[in-house]
């Protein structure tokens, strides 16, 4: 009689269900489990895709050129025909007023002081701004991870060099330093080897954001390389000979990684601040393109006519910046090495 046995199975099996789950997984889990960041991240995306039918939106529902002045337009509204740009009913009558709010397709915020769709011109400019805020924040965590990652591992004269570079842009305040390189770039332009960059290309706000942040990430990459590099792991490294490149390739960078992704969500809100700002004063997004900020300054002499044509840009900046934060804190929480443990909850 030949018995089989299926032990050799089971323990397999069982190994199995219970092979515990990677980091990723686990920050992954937990993010997924906090409700107010997961609802931040589907409304932020919901921002995304309408600010992606910008254009659909104005060939065929606006039926507008935003970037083109309507001054002497008309429209139906309930069959009616309504001018665009009306004559004022106050005082003398020699100004005009933009049309209000049709809540219908053609004009749904109504007009700016051109007679430009202001909902088309909204979705627009939420593109560039987002744009540009997704782009800097890019820019802005490469800059930051190569900087910090090399002074705090190499140390000696590179860190001091590095470290020097980095307290000079510190010693600036964030949006005094963003407006004096605006005001210097946008006559001509900025030069970088053979590279040029116009003034009216969106690389020119995403460059300066993206620049002015990067002392306000480096330095914590900086202090967590330096706690890294004396770590055992790092030690034995070194000690074996490992060549300086593959140390920071495959054990200094996984470790800091988590880190930049801690700081995406919040670093984005600030470009999207700073962008709006610099745009306000004519030294952001340059015409014809728009921007949330372009909008709200277009919106700034209707504030007692048409309040809605600066309104509404600002409450898209509030509602995404309030979306990242939330869900910056949720990827916090998620990632952050040094969060609080949670214990018997993954």
């Amino acid at each position: 009689m030949t018995i089989v046995s299926n032990t050799s199975a089971a323990p397999a099996g069982k190994d199995k269900r219970n092979k515990p789950k990677g980091p990723w997984r686990t920050a992954l889990s937990r993010l997924l489990r906090d409700k107010l960041a997961v609802a931040s991240f589907l409304f932020l995306a919901s921002i995304i895709l309408s600010t992606a039918s910008a254009t659909y939106y104005a060939d065929h529902i606006s039926q507008t050129d935003p970037f083109q002045s309507n001054l002497d337009g008309h429209i139906e509204i309930s069959g009616e025909p309504a001018e665009i740009m009306a004559a004022d009913s106050e005082g003398l009558g020699l100004g005009v007023t933009p049309i209000g709010p049709t809540w219908t397709g053609q004009y749904l915020l109504g007009a700016d002081a051109q007679g430009r769709d202001v909902a088309a011109r909204l979705l627009y400019g939420g593109q560039n701004s987002l744009i540009v805020a997704f782009s800097s924040t890019a820019l802005c965590l490469l800059l930051a991870g190569v900087v910090g990652t090399v002074s705090g591992f190499l140390g000696g004269i590179v860190d001091t060099i590095l470290s020097r570079l980095l307290d000079i842009i510190w010693a600036f305040p964030i949006y005094l330093l963003a407006i004096s390189l605006s005001i210097v770039l946008i006559s001509k332009g900025l030069q970088i080897g053979p590279f040029h960059i116009p003034s009216n290309s969106l690389l020119l706000p995403i460059t300066i954001i993206g620049v002015v942040y990067v002392p306000y990430v480096a330095r914590p990459i900086r202090g967590q390389v330096l706690t890294l590099a004396k770590s055992d792991f790092v030690l034995a490294s070194v000690c074996l000979g490992m060549p300086t490149a593959r140390i920071l390739v495959r054990d200094i960078l996984p470790n800091v990684v988590t880190t930049l992704i801690v700081f995406a969500p919040i670093m984005m809100s600030l470009s999207i601040l700073t962008e709006s700002s610099l745009s306000f004063l004519s030294i952001g997004v340059q015409p014809p393109a728009a921007s949330w900020g372009t909008i709200i300054q277009d919106g700034q002499g209707l504030l007692y006519t048409r309040p809605l044509v600066a309104i509404a840009p600002g409450l898209a900046i509030i509602i995404t910046v309030l979306c990242l934060n939330f869900l910056g804190d949720g990827v916090k929480e998620a990632f952050d090495p040094k969060a609080k443990l949670r214990v018997g909850k993954d």
